[in-house]
């Protein structure tokens, strides 16, 4: 405790830390009972305990549901009574458990589709691992915007820090033209990696390769992020997430049905 205490609790890192440890016990415990059910539904014979979907009223509720509702809740009792310890650590790892909930099913909210165990569920295990890094980030690292307590800095020195932050999203911007989501989210915390992200190939089908890449610098990008580089990101997310079903038709729009 004594260790907590120093770490966290006296730099006012402990809310940081308490909503990502809730973020990835949530994940990792969510995950497993929907591959339980998964399991389950495909092989009935098979041992899921009591495990099962919730139905209300003949309609699936999906967890991204509670997700939504513990992140609305967490910040309404945050905003309004400003809790000192340990209740403000308890609303953090409850709002870690419900972005979780809310994020491991960010592919259905984005393409409005139950689409958690098809090719497009992968955008959630995406969207977690962008999540559980940046709560990663701001734990270890100061606000990439705020400037530190102590006496009031030259007018030279504030000018250099607003040019730096300036030049720091500049570079995450140009990885999310680059289509580098990823990459541009933890650089907005991380400024080299934002600057690395921004000086590397754009993927083929970004903004960026679309309006600038032709010839040799277009055929680089596509070797760059070609059928290997996709295969090993997919062989990650499955290995996290677990592997999506067997790919059913699509829709006339593109969509899963």
């Amino acid at each position: 405790m004594g260790w907590f205490q120093q770490t966290f609790v006296g730099s006012e890192r402990s809310a940081a830390f308490c909503a990502l440890i809730g973020f990835v016990a949530a994940f990792v415990v969510v995950r497993g009972i929907t591959r339980r059910i998964r399991a389950k539904a495909s092989a009935p014979s098979a041992e899921g305990g009591g495990l099962g979907d919730i139905h209300i009223g003949g309609v699936h509720v999906h967890h991204q549901v509670w997700g939504i509702l513990l992140v609305l809740l967490c910040g309404l009792l945050e905003f309004r009574y400003q809790p000192g310890p340990p209740w403000v650590q308890v609303l953090a790892t409850l709002f870690g458990i419900g972005a979780a909930l809310t994020l491991d099913e960010f592919a259905l909210w984005f393409h409005l589709d139950d689409v958690y165990w098809g090719e497009q569920g992968r955008q959630s295990v995406d969207a977690i691992l962008i999540g559980g890094a940046i709560g990663a980030v701001l734990l270890v690292q100061a606000s990439p915007v705020g400037m530190e307590e102590g006496p009031g800095p030259g007018a030279l020195a504030v000018w250099a820090y607003v040019a730096t932050i300036c030049v720091n999203l500049a570079m995450a911007g140009m990885c999310f033209l680059k289509g580098k989501i990823a990459t541009g989210m933890l650089g907005i915390a991380m400024p080299l990696v934002a600057t690395v992200g921004a000086i590397r190939l754009a993927k083929p089908a970004s903004v960026w390769a679309r309006r600038r890449y032709s010839g040799r610098r277009l055929a680089r990008a596509e070797r760059r992020f070609g059928a290997a580089y996709a295969s090993r990101h997919d062989r990650l997310l499955d290995l996290i997430g677990g592997a999506p079903d067997a790919e059913r038709p699509a829709r006339k729009d593109g969509s899963a049905p």
